[in-house]
């Protein structure tokens, strides 16, 4: 169902509100270089900072200019089910084409409760729902035996967004949930051997930047040319690099202003880059420019 290299998008802030121009245009951008699909109001999207009516002005702005062009994969998990159940439906209401359900963070559930969690927010939507297992910033990984009880008992849960860092679990993945389920890469180096094991693509960070590049390596990979693949992947790893220097989205919201695409804003506790990690990611975006949009189309 879902297919492609996703863009997890940032939010763009001014003056401590969303900067609702710059988003409009970062989704423009994003279509027009190629992405296949967009996931707003996820961890790059800064979304525990936002604000209920905020988190739902994201999520319309992107429905509303995407028009129907690419699919719009809302990030509307929580670790409180009541919540997730509530942001899910308004995804749903302003024309989401999905959601993207992060496994519940800090209060660590069971295996049974991650199953219960995903299950309820199911039967409370007809969203197909993405799971996303990201064990490093959750503290709880949803096992691959779960996901495939989830896959197999409730119709709308279709894929996951897989962060583990291992091939190991994102094969075992695959190969209980089969052909059909949407394997997709949550990390942006594993792109490459996660889809080598089937998987249908990504949801990515770099594509903020990089939507162009991106996109033209996870077309060749889902023709399977990984000749081709393989070759963007290399060069695209530099990025990853500097990316990632600190949490994310520091970096490639500082990318993206430096770019000119939206201001470097961010909301505490995230704080924008200075001295030598600043002058590295400088350094990255001046060496790698082949690989991002020119100034013109920007």
């Amino acid at each position: 169902m879902f297919s492609g290299a996703f863009t997890a998008l940032v939010t763009p802030f001014r003056n401590g509100e969303v900067d609702v121009e710059a988003l409009e245009n970062l989704v423009e951008f994003q279509i027009q270089h190629g992405i296949h699909g967009l996931v707003p109001c996820g961890t790059t999207g800064e979304s525990p900072t936002l604000s209920e009516s905020e988190d739902r002005l994201v999520i319309e702005t992107v429905v509303r200019v995407a028009n129907g062009r690419v699919p719009v994969v809302a990030g509307t998990g929580s670790n409180n089910t009541d919540s997730a159940i509530k942001y899910t439906k308004m995804a749903e209401e302003v024309g989401a084409d999905g959601s993207l359900q992060v496994a519940p963070y800090y209060n660590k559930p069971t295996q049974e409760g991650l199953y219960r969690h995903f299950a309820a927010i199911a039967e409370n939507t007809e969203l197909p729902l993405i799971l996303y297992n990201i064990p490093g910033r959750t503290s709880v990984a949803i096992e691959p035996e779960t996901i495939a009880r989830l896959y197999e008992d409730v119709p709308n849960v279709v894929g996951v967004k897989e962060a583990t860092l291992s091939t190991g679990i994102a094969g075992e993945i695959k190969r209980l949930c089969g052909e059909d389920f949407d394997l997709l890469s949550g990390d942006d180096p594993m792109t490459l051997p996660i889809m080598a094991l089937g998987g249908s693509g990504v949801i990515a960070v770099t594509s903020n930047i990089a939507p162009g590049i991106y996109a033209d390596m996870v077309n060749a990979l889902l023709e399977g040319d990984f000749d081709r693949g393989r070759e963007i992947h290399y060069q695209l790893l530099p990025l990853f690099k500097a990316l990632f220097v600190e949490t994310n989205p520091i970096p490639v919201k500082t990318a993206a202003s430096l770019l000119g695409l939206c201001s470097d804003e961010m909301r505490l506790p995230l704080m924008p880059m200075s001295g030598e990690n600043l002058r590295g990611l400088q350094e990255a975006l001046e060496r790698h420019g082949h690989l991002l949009p020119t100034p013109e189309e920007v």
